[in-house]
């Protein structure tokens, strides 16, 4: 089974969306799929569950959304809401979310 890690750092709801589109796709053919929320990006989870984003949505119930950064979280300034979504916050790499226990794991890893 192919493993694949969608690291995304991207704030742009638009191509974050993709990212989203994407790690459905690959789930849904078979592959095992994680998406980390890291730099930018981890300012659109509030919006997304504010929005009942129905492809975030469907990533989040699946399984996919590994977790959002802790330090990222924090320094942008949207730390509560983050943990209000339910979704882990990882900071396994001085305080961020790291791609090397996905990469013991075997996973692909493409950064987005």
């Amino acid at each position: 089974m192919k493993k694949v890690l969608l690291y995304a750092m991207t704030g742009e709801k638009s191509c974050f969306m993709h990212v989203l589109l994407n790690a459905v796709q690959l789930h849904e053919g078979g592959a095992q799929v994680r998406v980390v929320f890291e730099g930018a990006s981890v300012k659109l989870v509030k919006g997304l569950e504010d929005t009942q984003n129905p492809v975030y949505l469907k990533a989040k119930q699946a399984g996919l959304l590994a977790g959002i950064c802790l330090a990222c979280s924090k320094t942008m300034g949207v730390y509560e809401d983050n943990l209000a979504s339910g979704l882990p916050m990882l900071s396994d790499m001085s305080g961020h979310a790291g791609i090397k226990p996905y990469l013991d794991e075997g996973y692909e890893v493409v950064s987005i």
